[in-house]
């Protein structure tokens, strides 16, 4: 199977490292132009060199601004106004009690997780309907279906995403726009990397062990029995921003390691 989608302008929110940059990436290699994001251009300009430098002769564009307000929002779709395939992978996760997350913490995971992706469907899906053809993909998580006692303020908006992409396919129907949610397991990212340097530098044992002792002790039902890559999840976002994946819309697609105990 080929890819190809030249002649398609993708925006991947929060693309500066992580799934994201994997994301733009696989995309750029595809042929589209890429609108990369991230909240700092120091950021953003390393993002563009490196999906130049893994896809040669891509058109690689940035904005800098945190999507999670709806000024950097209005300031991104003034900046961009057309996108076919819009990824809305910004988010912001960190394990932390229910009893000590503060009704400021509940609002900033919505406005990052949520609402940033509710805003920009809002604006770009009335285009790609217009043009009878767009893809919208929001990452979710494995939380959004296992929620994790350890941050169930990050698995409520997770879930949620879920129910905003689901409500949106039905509301496209027949348009020739999707809209479906890609759920990662437990991923080798830098933010996981992050959560883990502590350990790391106490230990000196590698990211990979500990990811593995961690899925062991807090996610026993994988399969897979280790991190996924960030290239193994935004392999799965590339194809159903694809015109392969034409027939598949409102779905939830694991890409978790079989984490989910289920066979739906």
């Amino acid at each position: 199977m080929r890819i190809e989608l030249t002649g398609r302008t993708a925006l991947v929110t929060g693309s500066t490292a992580g799934i994201g940059l994997a994301t733009a990436k696989g995309l750029a290699a595809a042929g589209a132009t890429v609108i990369v994001n991230g909240r700092t251009q120091e950021a953003v300009d390393r993002a563009i060199a490196a999906v130049r430098e893994a896809a040669p002769g891509a058109t690689v564009k940035g904005f800098a601004g945190d999507l999670s307000t709806a000024k950097a929002t209005t300031a991104l779709v003034a900046a961009h106004p057309h996108c076919d395939i819009l990824i809305n992978n910004l988010g912001i996760f960190g394990p932390k009690d229910f009893f000590d997350v503060s009704d400021e913490d509940w609002s900033r995971f919505f406005e990052a997780n949520v609402l940033s992706g509710v805003r920009l469907s809002r604006a770009y899906l009335p285009g790609m309907q217009k043009q009878g053809w767009g893809r919208v993909v929001f990452v979710s998580s494995e939380s959004a279906l296992n929620i994790p006692t350890e941050m169930i303020h990050y698995g409520v908006t997770k879930t949620a995403q879920l129910a905003v992409a689901r409500g949106l396919a039905k509301r496209m129907a027949g348009t020739g726009v999707t809209v479906n949610s890609v759920l990662p397991g437990p991923t080798l990212s830098e933010g996981v990397r992050t959560m883990f340097r502590e350990e790391h530098e106490k230990s000196g044992r590698s990211f990979e062990d500990l990811a593995v002792d961690f899925i062991q002790a807090s996610r026993p039902s994988s399969i897979l029995r280790r991190p996924s890559s960030v290239e193994e999840v935004a392999n799965m976002i590339v194809y159903v921003a694809s015109p392969q994946a034409s027939a598949t819309t409102g779905a939830a697609l694991r890409v978790d390691g079989g984490v989910v105990d289920s066979i739906a």
